[in-house]
């Protein structure tokens, strides 16, 4: 009895880690009965956008069409009632998106701009010159427009995760060391350069080797956090964190 008590415990404690993922958001964003319905869309938006961008850049669409295209395909799926069709079983969230994309890009997108449709909201602040030169620098004529929004997705996973690591030691008046330890967060350190910060900061060098330890192991949690958002099982993470460092490697 004890042993099926506590199974039911770890799985209810694996549900709850997956309750709010972004396949929930993508449901709720569906359902537009739902008061969190227009929040949800903002969110998926806010998250997926540049990486859209990027993808509809790479497939030979103009920068103009670009920056409308990715608010325009969300708003389009809400107002269809495209999304209360979608089931968190069909795969990873990045693969669902790049489908329907693609879909909306050969069905849908000549419609809604010649409907001048799209843009009934306002997610992103847009500033089209900064857009484009991030572009530009992310450039790979090599690169599949597949594999440039899965790289996105890799870096901005770690974005995220790292400006919540940020914010952390800010609630917790750590900036100091924050911006003191994060180059150890890439990098390994010099001979001697944990004992030279140690004493700028008033610490031994494995006070120093410590902090790092527990604030890379702190940024992982918060990446692998991010990337359970974008599955529904404990093994889908493992797989994910494992083609998100492949990506990050290359």
């Amino acid at each position: 009895m004890a042993n099926e008590s506590n199974s039911s415990a770890s799985a209810a404690r694996a549900a709850a880690q997956f309750a709010t993922t972004h396949w929930s958001v993508v449901l709720a964003a569906g359902d537009s009965a739902s008061p969190e319905s227009s929040a949800s869309l903002e969110r998926l938006c806010r998250t997926y956008w540049y990486p859209l961008y990027a993808f509809v850049r790479r497939k030979g669409y103009n920068p103009e069409d670009a920056k409308d295209l990715p608010q325009a395909f969300f708003e389009r799926f809400l107002e269809k009632h495209f999304l209360k069709q979608v089931a968190p079983e069909r795969g990873h969230f990045r693969t669902f998106l790049l489908a329907a994309v693609t879909h909306f890009l050969a069905n849908e997108w000549d419609r809604v701009k010649a409907a001048k449709r799209g843009g009934q909201f306002t997610f992103i602040p847009l500033d089209a010159a900064t857009i484009e030169e991030r572009y530009r620098i992310d450039d790979s004529p090599q690169e599949s427009p597949e594999h440039r929004f899965d790289r996105l997705w890799a870096e901005d996973i770690m974005d995220r995760a790292l400006a919540l690591l940020e914010e952390e030691h800010r609630a917790s008046d750590k900036s100091a060391q924050f911006e003191a330890l994060a180059a150890f967060l890439s990098r390994s350190p010099e001979p001697g350069e944990y004992a030279a910060l140690g004493g700028r900061l008033g610490l031994s060098s494995h006070a120093i080797a410590v902090a790092v330890t527990r604030l890379r192991d702190r940024y992982r949690a918060l990446i692998r956090a991010e990337v359970r958002q974008t599955v529904n099982t404990a093994a889908e993470v493992e797989a994910e964190m494992r083609y998100l460092v492949e990506l990050i490697s290359e």
